[in-house]
C-alpha cells in the first residue's frame, strides 16, 4: 500500500528515473509528514479544540483563574502552545550542533516521535480525571507539541541530504502534500465516526491519531538512511556535550557575517512563519469560540483545507519552477495577509427565525403557559457560543434565573459550571421545563437579563409572541469590539445579501488556507535548505527551528495579549502585521548569493577535514 501511495505522489514530478534507494528515501521522508499530520489536523485543529472547550466550560464556566489572572479557554490554549514551542526553541540549536557531528539524526527523530505520538495517544485518558480533565489535556497537548516540534528539527535537517538544490522544491512540497492527504484521510475517518457515534468517540480518535503518527513514522525510520558524517565526533558525557554545544552555537552566531542572506532570511522567516503557524494553530479555536461554528462544521472545513492543500503544494512546485522559489513564496505570503484581513470580516448572520435562537419559549395551548427548552443540546454546545465577557459571572446569573432556564444548575463548588439539560448513561438529552406560575412580566425581566450574557432567547406564541433578545457576548452581536465595524460592514453588504452563513464563510476561509499552505510551508523550507551548508545542515536547521519555535511562541502570546486587552479580532489583526514585516524582509533576501555562501562554506569545511585526514595518515 505504501509503495502505491509513493508512486502516485511521484507522478508529474520532475524527479524521474531516480535510483530505487533514493526514491524510497524521498517517499519515507514524505510518510513522516503523512503520519504526524494526524496530530496537526484531527487533534490540534479539528477535534481537540471543541473537546477541550467543552471540558473547560464544564469544569470552570467561562473562565479559570491562574494565579491572579482570569483567563478564557482560548487564552489558556494559546499559552500552552507558546510554552511548548519555547521549550523546543531553547534546545534546538544545541541539539543541531551535536547531530551534525554524530550519527544521531534518525535516533533523535525516533525519540521525539515516541514523546509526541505517545502523548497524543494519552490524550484519550482525559475523561478519567473528572473536573481536572481539561488540565490533563493541556499537559498531554504540551508534551505532544514538544515531541512534534523537536522531531521537526531532525526531520527538516534530512532535507539537504535527500537531493540537490534544484530538487528541493519538489521534495519539500511533495512531503507537505503527503502530510495534507494523510492527515485528511484520517480526519475523514474521524468525521465519519463522530457523525455516527457522537462526541463519545473523541477519546478513541485521539488515540488513533497517536497510532497513525507512530505507524507511518516507522516507514521513515526504515527507508530514510542516517546521513553520513566525515570524521564523526566521539561520544561525550552530557556535561561535556552541553558545553561543546553551547560553544559551537556561540561560534555559529559569530558566523553571521559569513551568511548575511541566510540570517536575513531567517529573520524574515521568523515573522511570516509566525503568522502562518499562529493562524493554523488557533484557527479552530477562533472558529468555535468567536464565530460559533460547530464541531461538524469545523471538521468539514479542515477536510477541505487538507484536500485542497495537497494538489496546491504540487501546483506551487510547478509555479516555483516557472517564476522562481522566492517569487512563489512571496505570492503565498501576500495571500496570507489577504486571508487575515478577510478573517476579520467573518461573522454569523443576525438571528431571525425562532429556531435559530438558543433558549426557546413556546406557548403550550393545553396548559396555557410557556414551555422553555433549548433547540438542541450536544456537548459541542459548550463551544457553540463565545466565552463571553470575562467580567460577567455566568454561574451567579444562572443561579439567579434558574427558574427561567431549561437547565439544571449544579453548584457543588464556586467553579462548578451549570449544565445544559440532563444526562442518561452519559448521553445528553434535551430538557424542557413547564413555566407554570411564572408571569409574562417576569419572563420579560429575564429577557432583559440576557443583555449581559452570551445567549439568545426567542418567544413563540402567546402574549409575548415574537419577542427576542441576543446577549452582548453572542457571536452575532457586534459593536463593542475595537474593529467590529469591519465585520458589521461585511455582514450588511456581503454575507446577508448573499445569504452566506458563518459556516460557508469559514469554509471559504479554509479553502483559501488550503490553497496557500503548500506554497508557504514547502517553499520556505526549500529555500532554507538551498542556502545552508550541507555539512552543517542540522546545526542550521536547529537555528531554523529556534527561529520558527520562538516565532511560534511569539504569535500565540501576541494573540493572547491582544485577545485579553481588546478582543479576538484584534488578535487576528496583529498576526497580519507580523506577516507584512516578514514579507518586507523576504524582499531584501538575495537567494543566489546565499547559495554561493553555502557552497563556499562546504568547500572550506571539506578541505579542512581532508587535510586533517591526511595528517592522520602521515602520522
Amino acid at each position: 500500500m505504501a509503495d502505491i501511495i509513493a508512486r502516485l505522489f511521484s507522478l508529474g514530478s520532475k524527479l524521474q528515473d531516480l535510483p530505487e534507494d533514493k526514491e524510497k528515501a524521498i517517499s519515507g521522508y514524505g510518510f513522516y509528514d503523512w503520519g504526524k499530520s494526524a496530530f496537526e489536523t484531527s487533534v490540534t485543529v479539528a477535534l481537540l479544540p471543541a473537546w477541550y472547550a467543552f471540558l473547560f466550560l464544564e469544569a470552570n464556566g467561562l473562565t479559570a483563574t491562574l494565579g491572579s489572572i482570569t483567563m478564557t479557554g482560548d487564552a489558556i490554549w494559546s499559552l500552552s502552545v507558546a510554552i511548548a514551542t519555547l521549550i523546543v526553541a531553547v534546545v534546538s540549536p544545541p541539539f543541531g550542533v551535536i547531530a551534525d557531528r554524530r550519527l544521531i539524526k534518525i535516533k533523535w527523530l525516533k525519540i521525539m516521535t515516541y514523546i509526541g505520538a505517545g502523548a497524543t495517544f494519552l490524550l484519550a485518558f482525559a475523561p478519567f480525571f473528572g473536573n481536572a480533565s481539561w488540565i490533563w489535556l493541556m499537559v498531554m497537548f504540551l508534551l505532544a507539541n514538544i515531541g512534534l516540534n523537536g522531531a521537526g528539527v531532525f526531520y527538516n535537517s534530512l532535507l539537504p541530504h535527500l537531493g540537490k538544490e534544484d530538487e528541493m522544491d519538489d521534495i519539500s512540497n511533495r512531503a507537505f502534500a503527503y502530510g495534507y492527504l494523510g492527515g485528511g484521510i484520517l480526519l475523514l475517518i474521524h468525521m465519519g465516526l463522530f457523525l455516527t457515534l457522537g462526541a463519545s468517540i473523541i477519546p478513541f480518535c485521539m488515540a488513533t491519531a497517536g497510532v497513525w503518527w507512530y505507524g507511518f513514522a516507522l516507514l521513515t525510520f526504515m527507508w530514510v538512511p542516517e546521513p553520513p558524517i566525515e570524521n564523526e565526533m566521539e561520544a561525550m558525557k552530557f556535561r561535556k556535550a552541553a558545553k561543546f554545544a553551547v560553544s559551537e552555537v556561540t561560534q555559529t552566531l559569530r558566523d553571521i557575517k559569513k551568511f548575511p542572506n541566510l540570517f536575513l532570511y531567517m529573520l524574515a522567516y521568523f515573522f511570516f512563519i509566525d503568522g502562518i503557524n499562529t493562524i493554523t494553530a488557533l484557527g479552530g479555536v477562533f472558529g468555535t469560540t468567536v464565530l460559533g461554528v460547530t464541531t461538524t462544521e469545523l471538521i468539514i472545513t479542515i477536510l477541505a483545507i487538507q484536500f485542497v492543500a495537497a494538489p496546491s503544494a504540487v501546483a506551487f512546485t510547478n509555479f516555483a519552477n516557472r517564476v522562481g522559489t522566492k517569487r512563489a513564496l512571496t505570492v503565498s505570503i501576500v495571500g496570507w495577509v489577504v486571508l487575515c484581513f478577510a478573517a476579520l470580516a467573518f461573522v454569523p448572520l443576525e438571528l431571525e427565525e425562532h429556531d435559530e435562537f438558543f433558549i426557546l419559549y413556546e406557548w403550550n395551548e393545553s396548559d396555557e403557559v410557556y414551555d422553555v427548552h433549548v433547540d438542541y443540546y450536544t456537548p459541542e454546545i459548550a463551544q457553540k457560543l463565545d466565552y463571553g465577557d470575562k467580567e460577567f459571572n455566568e454561574q451567579a446569573w444562572a443561579e439567579e434565573w434558574k427558574d427561567f432556564l431549561p437547565l439544571e444548575y449544579s453548584a457543588k463548588t464556586q467553579t462548578q459550571s451549570w449544565n445544559y439539560g440532563e444526562t442518561v448513561d452519559d448521553e445528553w438529552v434535551n430538557f424542557t421545563k413547564n413555566m407554570s406560575g411564572i408571569t409574562n412580566s417576569e419572563i420579560e425581566s429575564f429577557l432583559i437579563s440576557i443583555d449581559d450574557t452570551r445567549f439568545s432567547v426567542s418567544i413563540l406564541g402567546g402574549a409575548l409572541d415574537g419577542v427576542n433578545n441576543v446577549g452582548i457576548d453572542h457571536p452575532s452581536d457586534l459593536g463593542d469590539g475595537s474593529i467590529d465595524f469591519i465585520p458589521a460592514w461585511a455582514r450588511d453588504n456581503i454575507w446577508e445579501p448573499f445569504g452566506l452563513t458563518v459556516f460557508l464563510q469559514f469554509l471559504l476561509l479554509g479553502t483559501m488556507m488550503g490553497t496557500l499552505l503548500g506554497g508557504s510551508q514547502g517553499l520556505s523550507r526549500s529555500i532554507f535548505g538551498q542556502i545552508i551548508p550541507e555539512t552543517r545542515s542540522t546545526e542550521f536547521f536547529g537555528f531554523f527551528g529556534f527561529f520558527g519555535k520562538v516565532a511560534a511562541f511569539m504569535g500565540p502570546t501576541l494573540y493572547f495579549f491582544m485577545a485579553v486587552m481588546y478582543d479576538s479580532r484584534m488578535g487576528i489583526f496583529s498576526i497580519a502585521v507580523l506577516l507584512l514585516i516578514g514579507l518586507i524582509l523576504l524582499y531584501m533576501v538575495d537567494i543566489d548569493a546565499g547559495r554561493l555562501d553555502a557552497q563556499a562554506e562546504d568547500k572550506r569545511l571539506r578541505a579542512i577535514k581532508a587535510s586533517l585526514k591526511e595528517d592522520l595518515i602521515d602520522e
